[in-house]
């Protein structure tokens, strides 16, 4: 058994992955009992596909598959160490895994070939199912169990040696493999990712508030952003990794065995030009953003965020694409164009605020219109808008 392991060991580095470790197909029941709790609290509300029945389907690995004996944990570091991080008052950050193309189809073409190549080289078939994050599977609680990693306070999985920046895949089979042991590291008495968590997302220790996250805002939230959360989002259009950044676990990481390709969608710096994305059309949209994660978001939603980081931004060079915006764009868009216009407040910004009210004939928007108007008085006070 363990020359098996070894050598499925062995073979994931051979496959591109940068950490493979093993745990047992047994019920994940305590991950179960807190993802159940988070559900029922509310903590997990604006993600409609995350309920209890996929909770309780993931926690069973037998249900998965049946037959199932043994899970090979695989870990995929998708950090970049040539990243430019530079900060630009005309451009969006993007959380950094989104920065490389589509990293469900990157993950399941490697762990395809991993599963595909262990047979011929076990010269048997063997049962299989493979999941990245967009499956029922707790990829979490498995990578905790097996030991690839632990829990940091932000939830997110930390590992040893390439931190948290890494995709996490499972690969449920029939095998009878040695499992590893969880690792016994832990956060110790560090609060960092809770402490700097603009939106105090980190309610407690291992617990998130979905709907405060700056991640669920840009990408999952396709309504309104919440009026109080707007500012609290900074530069942010698509994801964040504020506590991942923050992450004393992070300072020092080795690079990926085979990194994954590199979007041209986004420039090296991991920012996307505000008033580039203000003005993109659904098909040029579609062509610049095909096979990435930015998708996700879809065009109205990216546009979204990019008006609450002009706002932000404070970006004088933003107000004639966001007048634009205001007069020609979907409903959602023009009301936070309206909030972006009413945080810049130059002469012009107002004046096309004013201007709005009459033209104007959404009431969604109106009201946006109205409380950006009503900002630029409290802020300035001698302005005559």
């Amino acid at each position: 058994m363990q020359d098996l392991k070894t050598h499925i060991s062995s073979y994931a580095i051979e496959c591109g992955f940068d950490l493979v470790r093993i745990t047992t197909a047994e019920v994940f029941t305590r991950d179960r009992d807190a993802a159940l709790s988070r559900v029922k609290s509310g903590q997990m509300d604006g993600l409609p596909w995350f309920t209890e029945s996929r909770v309780r389907r993931g926690s069973v690995p037998q249900e998965l598959l049946p037959g199932a004996r043994s899970i090979i944990c695989l870990g995929l570091s998708y950090l970049d160490p040539e990243d430019e991080e530079k900060a630009g008052s005309g451009a969006g950050n993007v959380a950094r895994y989104a920065r490389v193309k589509d990293y469900h189809r990157a993950m399941k073409r490697r762990m395809k070939a991993f599963v595909r190549g262990l047979e011929e080289k076990l010269e048997s078939p063997i049962a299989a199912r493979w999941y990245v994050d967009d499956g029922p599977m707790l990829d979490r609680a498995a990578a905790a169990r097996s030991g690839l990693g632990w829990f940091g306070k932000s939830t997110n999985i930390l590992t040893p040696s390439h931190g948290s920046w890494v995709l996490l895949g499972q690969v449920i089979t029939d095998l009878e493999l040695e499992p590893d042991p969880p690792l016994k590291k832990t956060c110790g008495s560090c609060v960092r990712c809770i402490d700097d968590c603009p939106t105090g997302a980190i309610v407690a220790p291992f617990v998130v508030d979905n709907a405060r996250c700056i991640s669920y805002q840009t990408i999952e939230n396709r309504g309104v952003i919440p009026m109080e959360m707007r500012p609290l989002i900074g530069d942010w259009v698509f994801g964040c990794d504020i506590c991942q950044d923050v992450c004393p676990v992070n300072r020092k990481t080795e690079s990926p065995v085979l990194p994954i390709q590199k979007t041209a969608a986004v420039g090296p710096s991991g920012q996307l030009d505000l008033v580039e994305l203000l003005e993109v059309t659904e098909e040029e949209f579609r062509d610049r953003f095909q096979g990435t994660s930015i998708m996700r978001a879809k065009r109205v939603g990216m546009q979204k965020n990019a008006c609450v980081a002009l706002g932000n931004n404070r970006d004088e060079s933003g107000v004639p694409a966001l007048v634009a915006t205001l007069k020609t764009a979907d409903t959602l868009v023009r009301g936070h164009a309206a909030w972006a216009l009413g945080q810049i407040a130059t002469p012009d910004a107002i004046s096309a605020l004013q201007q709005a009210t009459t033209s104007e004939d959404d009431p969604y928007v109106l009201e946006e219109i109205g409380a950006a108007l009503a900002e630029t008085r409290q802020r300035l006070p001698t302005s005559k808008a």
